[in-house]
């Protein structure tokens, strides 16, 4: 899978069969729900990874009842986006048998993925010591909120780590209120390190056999992430603050109000600054004292915002985008979902794939595509998102 031809729609791209996934052979055993640890395994089931999903009998991952938006059987987008090439297993951990069902499901695996409260893995007897003391090359992987030490009875959901993790601290309008992220990024941002911390003990464990665990949280993932602006704190002592789409170290970096809507403008150096004010129509703007170096660009921000406002209000954004990136200026419009999609689309980029069609089971069938492109074993499309214990006789058998 992973080749890409025309589909009906052209919007569309489809995968087909063939290939073999980096990770084929691999087993992850995944007791985790909602978001983090569903991303984090999707990303290894897409390359090629075997996750069986461990859910609770007649509710499932909460997220399958998180809608409207739901596809036509009744299934939210939520957790279609986040659960392909899985399989579900319904096992009630609140019995012996359940347990024991668990156990067996781990001692034929590589990897345990586990998102509950600090705490409930040990008491149910499915904790990493007890795992690992019979299965050593286990690979534990532990996603909580706020770690298992002083936080461990913080319930970790992603607008609760961006209010107290700083995000909301700065995003939105200097004179407005905190804002969110208009996705679960933390959430997100934690999946991709848990991902990233499994294949690193995967790959000391080929080496030694020897598994590990891997330990992330929600709040250490989004204050490694804040990157620049969190440094800025730990190194200057600068504690940043809202400033609207503006950029705190850079500018022009910042959305712009063109004829008809805004357009984004990244300009990160000055040759790029002399092009764009080449081609706004100002070539003067390159040498004036204000704004010859990035530094006299941010000390004049507000100075500059006014003279681009003006210049950029002359035509529409399609228009400045394409003027400006002809002249190598970082720039493009605030696009919708849709239009992004169409997007990626023009660029040759998938953005929505096609489940093969053997896979499609008459559901759902279209996906976004998985971002990370290998060459010799590209990332595959085997199985929709599954129906809750659609694989429970299949795996238990």
């Amino acid at each position: 899978m992973g080749t890409q031809h025309n589909a009906p729609d052209e919007r569309f791209g489809v995968l087909e069969e063939g290939g073999r996934g980096a990770l084929e052979g691999l087993r992850v055993a995944d007791f985790s729900r909602v978001l983090a640890g569903p991303y984090a395994t999707m990303l290894l089931a897409d390359l090629g990874a075997d996750v069986v999903k461990v859910e609770r009998p007649g509710i499932g991952d909460d997220t399958r009842a998180w809608h409207p938006p739901a596809d036509r059987d009744g299934t939210s987008t939520y957790f279609l986006s986040v659960n392909r090439n899985k399989r579900s297993v319904v096992l009630d951990l609140t019995t012996q048998t359940g347990l024991a069902q668990a156990r067996a499901l781990v001692a034929e695996s590589d990897v345990l993925v586990e998102n509950f409260r600090p705490g409930t893995m040990e008491r149910l007897g499915l904790g990493p010591r007890e795992l690992r003391s019979r299965h050593p090359g286990l690979v534990y992987c532990s996603i909580s909120g706020f770690g298992s030490g002083a936080g461990a009875a913080i319930p970790g959901y992603d607008l609760l780590v961006q209010a107290v993790g700083g995000l909301m601290s700065v995003t939105g309008e200097a004179d407005g209120g905190p804002v969110k992220a208009g996705v679960a990024l933390v959430d997100v941002i934690t999946g991709l390190h848990a991902s990233l911390g499994i294949l690193a003990a995967l790959r000391h464990r080929d080496a030694t056999g020897e598994g590990q665990c891997v330990e992330v949280n929600l709040l250490g993932s989004l204050l490694s992430a804040m990157v620049n602006q969190a440094s800025a704190f730990a190194v200057a002592g600068v504690v940043p603050g809202r400033m609207g789409n503006a950029h705190p170290s850079i500018a022009p970096y910042e959305t712009f109000p063109a004829a008809d809507r805004p357009i984004a403008l990244a300009v990160g150096n000055d040759r790029q600054f002399a092009a764009l004010a080449e081609a706004v129509g100002d070539p003067g703007l390159a040498a004036d004292d204000r704004f010859r170096t990035n530094a006299d660009r941010v000390a004049h921000r507000a100075a500059l915002r006014d003279i681009l406002t003006e210049r950029l209000g002359a035509a529409g954004a399609d228009h400045w985008s394409a003027v400006l990136l002809a002249a190598g200026v970082p720039a493009g419009p605030v696009n919708s979902l849709d239009e992004a999609f169409d997007f990626a689309r023009k660029l040759g980029l998938p953005g929505i794939v096609e489940l093969p069609a053997a896979a499609r089971e008459d559901r759902s069938s279209r996906q976004v595509a998985s971002p990370i492109a290998l060459s010799g074993t590209p990332a595959q499309y085997r199985l929709p998102p599954p129906r809750l214990g659609q694989h429970t006789a299949e795996i238990l058998h």
